[in-house]
């Protein structure tokens, strides 16, 4: 199974912009299509961006225009460039593999959006 390590939350506000980190276990072809997924309190986790392997990507249509997804298949790493942020953009963020298969979910970075 992979792991995942999300890093980067923090607390900013309205407008404002963060960069999350998910460093992932194994080798880049274990992962083809990572995904960044949210959950808000009192709500389901969501997808919000994913990336595959060779740089296709999709956005969730509240996310389009805003966030930007990246990875760095030597580093076994992907990112979440959030910019223009809004509270509800407020949740705790994951990585994890698209579709999901099992994997173990890391802690997830928390992104607090208020003024």
């Amino acid at each position: 199974q992979v792991q995942f390590v999300e890093s980067g939350g923090g607390s900013v506000q309205p407008g404002g912009s963060l960069t999350l980190s998910c460093t992932f276990s194994g080798s880049a072809f274990s992962v083809s299509r990572m995904g960044w997924y949210r959950q808000a309190p009192g709500k389901q986790r969501e997808l919000v961006a994913d990336i595959t392997r060779t740089g296709n990507k999709n956005f969730a249509d509240s996310v389009k225009g805003r966030f930007t997804i990246s990875r760095d298949n030597t580093k076994n790493t992907a990112y979440l460039q959030m910019n223009d942020l809004k509270p509800e953009d407020t949740a705790v963020y994951y990585c994890n593999k698209v579709p999901l298969s099992g994997d173990y979910w890391g802690n997830g970075a928390l992104v607090t959006v208020s003024s």
